[in-house]
């Protein structure tokens, strides 16, 4: 936009009066923020880091809170199955016998021995000779399954071999009504005129649930040997 004015002293040389230009467009300086404004927006920012701050903190509070009751907890059913299993087995192992790498399955190996008394016809296993016992447990001469699975079963037995003899190894189990359930068996018939002595060895693989139970039955336990704890064996382990 230009406008014309005339100079109040004269005119310019040649009697052209004096022209001035006036710039609509310019623009007007800018205006420093108002100190209120900018307070304002500092204390929504505090608030807002106060609150995000607040809330992460809540956030680990629960988390540790959690985690803490999932330990006590874990703790009290390690100590109850522990509770369990002593209560199930009232003759563990030595307290001198220990593991020099500990099994990666449940596996048990056990043996006779000159301490050992058996039933007339069950065989029963000394807890003093360093047994193998690993997440099973031994009771009144049955070893209990803990975990279910496929086992190797096997006894060996040595005994007086006159007339017959008959070795077995036995299960109890809630799976049938019937209770006993034969998993391996041997007979053996010699004369009566002749005494000697023998060995039977029974093996198998089986699958076993938690709680059956497996023994060794023979036709009479006044017939086997007991001079060395390694002569009667048996055990089993998962594979």
């Amino acid at each position: 936009m230009f406008s014309y004015r005339n100079n109040p002293a004269g005119t310019a040389e040649g009697g052209i009066p004096s022209v001035y230009v006036v710039d609509s467009q310019a623009m007007r300086p800018v205006l420093p923020p108002r100190p209120n404004q900018g307070r304002r927006n500092g204390r929504a920012v505090q608030t807002l880091l106060f609150f995000l701050v607040s809330l992460a903190l809540c956030g680990m509070i629960i988390q540790a809170c959690f985690i803490y009751r999932l330990y006590q907890s874990e703790s009290a059913n390690s100590a109850s199955f522990a509770k369990l299993i002593a209560a199930q087995n009232p003759t563990p192992p030595p307290a001198h016998f220990y593991y020099d790498v500990l099994p990666s399955k449940p596996v048990a190996h056990l043996t006779g021995g000159q301490n050992v008394i058996h039933g007339k016809e069950v065989m029963a296993w000394s807890m003093k000779a360093e047994p193998t016992l690993y997440q099973m447990v031994y009771r009144n001469g049955s070893l209990i399954i803990q975990k279910q699975g496929y086992y190797y079963v096997y006894s060996k037995v040595f005994f007086t071999d006159s007339g017959k003899f008959h070795h077995y190894v036995n299960m109890l189990t809630e799976k049938y009504a019937g209770g006993i359930i034969t998993l391996l068996q041997a007979r053996k018939y010699s004369p009566v005129s002749e005494v000697v002595r023998s060995n039977s060895y029974l093996g198998g693989v089986f699958h076993l649930y938690e709680n059956d139970a497996i023994y060794v039955n023979v036709s009479s336990t006044a017939k086997i040997i007991q001079f060395n704890p390694n002569e009667n064996v048996f055990g089993a382990f998962m594979l």
